[in-house]
């Protein structure tokens, strides 16, 4: 039986309660809103956990063209200019609101803040707060906010599992939670739940985040975009810990260097060199892996005794895996960190769907193009969120009566796991892919637990499958040069569903 929660009826539904989902809430009051998250309010998030910052062309040599120009050299031709330009023009704005909402960025003893540099940015733009603890201070903030706001009810351990749809517009959002089922009925559902990483054995994500707003929108009829670009952090720490904790970008932006087990410097003759975007690193480190070796982060001489005071989080991580930064060496590895494909959206975070706005790295703007610069996905959630908030705002819409469905079973991505972990990492190739569509269709066609992330990894293959070049956070060993004119790709599950359905019946298609 499931109860109607008929007292929310017509509230707007935000789903997640990352930076996105927060800033879009309190962006609504005092509009009643209701904020739904599968854990704690601000737990289980990967805005929780980011150590980076947020970039913003805030320094006195800096300017939002340059950032413009740095986010579309790192997206790889296939950012959509003027939406990146129009989000990073908001960028030291945010940084002023997020500080009224009560986040504390470091400062330099002269006041001003405190701008660091990280891979692929020609100019220190990173604004970090607690040092590497960026993310996890500004969900403490938000959520301070979020919970003394009265006008945002908030379903914490509750699980959207499908939305509900009337005449082909949102209806619902049907939910479980402590074995029950409940759906609130809404004509306004805004979608912040995060990235996949969970998909992948080695992830510096949630493990419980497969990408479920993406799946949720597929099934309601959403486009998706660019799903093929998986970003994968060039140095998480190597070791038995699940999710693997991450080493910042920020360290390499301090002067440390990479190294293999033979004690060489192989990025030294790239341009860059370790401050390369992240595709390019994490290759090489793939590269060095692939081979057999052993790839290690040198900080001792760029950091060394400092170590503990300007990265405090990692430092921690790093003596928990028997390892002292400041005099030995940090064993890293690529892990899934960010995903730029997603549900395809306006400026506003419209989906196509009636009734559906996706903000954050569930959702895919155009802003990452083939590859996330670093620091830039914070702004987006931000910015994102509020905006979609605003847009909500200035929307009416009438409640329609929703057929209510079966409860589905709890999602489980175990299964899948192995298989994209296996078929679809960093580097790939066309019978690999191939191989992914054939061991995922049959979860996709059967209900069951991993019939979920199973959709999702599909949605990865097929869009691999149809990108025959090396770009961005995409690489093909077997297309490794690019296509001359670079292009975005959308598709709905349906059109996903038919091509992987080809794949699987053709023994020719197989094995190409």
């Amino acid at each position: 039986m499931t109860e109607i929660l008929t007292d929310l009826a017509g509230r707007p539904v935000i789903v997640g309660s990352g930076i996105a989902g927060l800033m879009a809430a309190l962006t609504l009051a005092p509009k009643p809103v209701v904020l739904v998250t599968q854990a704690a309010l601000g737990a289980g998030t990967s805005s929780a956990w980011a150590q980076g910052g947020i970039a913003a062309s805030i320094g006195a040599d800096d300017s939002a063209n340059l950032h413009l120009a740095d986010t579309l050299a790192a997206g790889d031709g296939l950012c959509d200019r003027e939406i990146a330009a129009d989000i990073l023009r908001e960028a030291p704005a945010m940084i002023g609101l997020l500080e009224k909402l009560g986040v504390c960025f470091d400062r330099s003893g002269e006041g001003r803040l405190a701008l660091g540099l990280e891979a692929a940015h020609s100019r220190p733009r990173i604004v970090h707060a607690k040092g590497d603890g960026t993310g996890a201070a500004i969900i403490r903030a938000l959520v301070q906010a979020v919970s003394a706001t009265p006008s945002i009810t908030v379903l914490a351990n509750f699980e959207v599992r499908r939305l509900a749809l009337a005449d082909g517009a949102i209806g619902g959002v049907l939910c479980a939670s402590g074995g029950r089922a409940f759906i609130v009925p809404t004509p306004h559902v805004l979608l912040a739940t995060g990235g996949l990483g969970g998909l992948y054995e080695a992830t510096t994500n949630p493990v419980i985040n497969f990408g479920q707003g993406i799946v949720l929108a597929a099934r309601a009829g959403a486009e998706l975009a660019d799903m093929e670009f998986v970003q994968f952090h060039p140095t998480a720490l190597r070791s038995k810990r699940r999710p693997l904790a991450l080493v910042s970008e920020a360290v390499r932006g301090e002067g440390a260097f990479l190294i293999n087990e033979r004690g060489e410097r192989f990025m030294a003759d790239q341009p860059a060199r370790e401050l390369a975007p992240r595709d390019v690193v994490a290759r090489a480190i793939s590269a060095e892996i692939a081979r057999g070796g052993k790839v290690y982060l040198d900080a001792r001489e760029a950091l060394g005794a400092r170590f503990s005071s300007r990265f405090p989080v990692i430092d921690t991580l790093c003596r928990g895996a028997g390892v002292d930064p400041a005099r030995h060496l940090i064993p890293v590895e690529p892990a899934v960190h960010y995903h730029m494909g997603g549900v395809a959206t306006d400026k506003n975070g419209r989906s196509c769907v009636p009734g559906l706005w996706v903000a954050g790295e569930a959702a895919s703007t155009g802003l990452h193009g083939a590859n996330r610069l670093a620091s830039n996905s914070l702004l987006e959630a931000a910015v994102m969120g509020m905006r979609s908030a605003r847009d909500i705002a200035g929307t009416t819409a009438c409640l329609r009566p929703t057929v209510i469905e079966p409860l589905p079973l709890q999602p489980d991505a175990s299964p899948v796991r192995p298989i994209v972990s296996a078929h679809l990492s960093v580097l790939r190739n066309g019978r690999s892919i191939h191989g992914a569509i054939g061991a995922l269709l049959p979860f996709v066609e059967k209900e069951g637990p991993a019939t979920d992330p199973a959709t999702v990894g599909l949605l990865i293959a097929v869009f691999a499958a149809l990108r025959t070049e090396s770009r961005g956070a995409h690489a093909r060993t077997d297309f490794p040069l690019k296509h001359v004119h670079a292009r975005r790709q959308r598709m709905n599950l349906s059109q996903v569903l038919n091509f992987a359905r080809a794949v699987a019946s053709d023994p020719l298609e197989r094995s190409a």
